[in-house]
């Protein structure tokens, strides 16, 4: 459990233990049926549909961000560790030389390929207004500070993630310290795939 003075973030698996060591899933579901992102709905069925399945797999790992105040559910992030390739020719000298440490260059086409913390999903609860009780940066700040945990325990020092080719999304991120370094297909099977646009950040 990560604590500030204004938000409490408990990892969904303190729900999921066995007996008497954890909360109880059917505390947990009912945690998330109060949540809801019309804005978003990919956010929303993620977190109801498979946030818990994807922590029982070891798929991904789920934090419910709430208010200290009066433990109301403020939002959530996921993290997982995925593979990527990362195009280097965008970056300084600097970023190239740490980005080195932890992957392996393709010389041929100058790429690095490495393992990284994926933040998998973002997402701000609007059931009752709770969206208005934390920002987009301070929710991505305490995604951050969990990865910062895990490096300390684990190392690595890279943080990926995934965004729609939005203008004002895209500038969020970049404000936010992450740099673009592809695209990614969406594999959909509804409908026709979407572009995504990766971004990193070096811790």
């Amino acid at each position: 459990m990560q604590e500030t003075s204004k938000y409490t973030v408990f990892n969904i698996r303190e729900y999921l233990g066995d007996g008497s060591h954890g909360l109880g899933e059917d505390t947990l579901l009912q945690v998330l049926s109060e949540f809801s992102c019309e804005i978003n709905p990919d956010v929303e069925r993620f977190i109801k549909k498979q946030s818990v399945e994807f922590a029982k797999k070891q798929q991904s790992v789920t934090y419910l961000v709430f208010s200290t105040e009066d433990a109301e559910l403020v939002g959530y992030f996921a993290l997982t560790i995925k593979p990527i390739t990362v195009n280097a020719k965008p970056f300084s000298n600097t970023v190239k030389r740490k980005l080195s440490r932890v992957s392996t260059l393709n010389e041929q086409d100058q790429t690095y390929n490495l393992a990284a913390y994926l933040i998998a999903q973002l997402g701000k609860n609007y059931n009752n207004g709770a969206n208005e009780r934390i920002s987009g940066k301070e929710l991505l700040g305490l995604a951050i500070r969990q990865i910062r945990q895990l490096q300390y325990l684990a190392g690595g020092m890279v943080i990926f993630l995934e965004a729609a080719d939005e203008e004002k999304l895209l500038s969020f991120y970049r404000e936010n310290g992450f740099q673009q370094f592809d695209t990614r297909l969406t594999d959909s099977s509804k409908g026709e795939p979407h572009e995504l646009i990766q971004l990193l950040k070096l811790l």
